[in-house]
């Protein structure tokens, strides 16, 4: 069998067609072509072709990671659950993790201070309410607690930044509707009280 086409595909740029014996066989993005060191004319036999389509099928997941972990970070159990949604093999998944941690692209410490940081330019938020959410992804109570030790935002002044964001809503003009809501938040009960107080102080 002979390599006899390789021809870069319209709809995927950066990936290509290899054609073996004038059929189309398997396809690769350009970094693992240039890898396979493949070539027009290339004998190939019936072992290195399993072996190719078997890269072209680890080549495909690991950039359909790739454009996931580039819209935003991802934890590592949010990519394990990926893995499994998507049907990608325990050992090309290990693959693809070792990969990624070895450019430094998975970390769950970083992952987890990225979180952090982009929730609060969203809005304000209980510490409490961000462990939460790092629980539901998975990263370890240990990298929460450093990450959170390290966040100098405190719950009280994202509260009372929320009170007064919250006050400018009607449906929150009564209290208990707003205390339902900031204890939902995560707040202790305590605190949204003491924050209350002194929203009226003020007045």
């Amino acid at each position: 069998m002979k390599i006899t086409a390789i021809k870069q595909q319209v709809k995927r740029q950066g990936r290509f067609s290899i054609f073996v014996d004038e059929k189309y066989a398997f396809s690769l993005s350009e970094s693992a072509l240039l890898e396979h060191g493949m070539r027009i004319g290339q004998d190939v036999s019936s072992e290195q072709l399993r072996a190719y389509k078997d890269a072209s099928q680890f080549d495909k997941a690991y950039n359909l990671v790739l454009a996931l972990i580039a819209r935003r970070s991802r934890s590592e159990w949010e990519l394990r659950d990926y893995f499994r949604r998507k049907d990608i093999d325990e050992y090309a998944g290990e693959q693809i993790l070792g990969r990624l941690k070895g450019f430094g692209y998975i970390n769950d410490e970083q992952f987890a201070r990225s979180w952090v940081e982009s929730r609060r330019l969203l809005k304000p938020m209980s510490k409490r309410r961000l462990r939460l959410e790092l629980k539901q992804k998975h990263v370890a109570d240990e990298i929460i607690g450093r990450v959170l030790e390290d966040d100098e935002t405190s719950d009280r002044e994202t509260l009372r930044l929320l009170v007064g964001k919250k006050r400018k809503q009607s449906r929150y003009q009564d209290d208990m509707k707003l205390m339902q809501y900031l204890v939902r938040q995560g707040y202790g009960y305590d605190d949204v009280k003491a924050a209350m107080r002194g929203e009226a102080d003020e007045l």
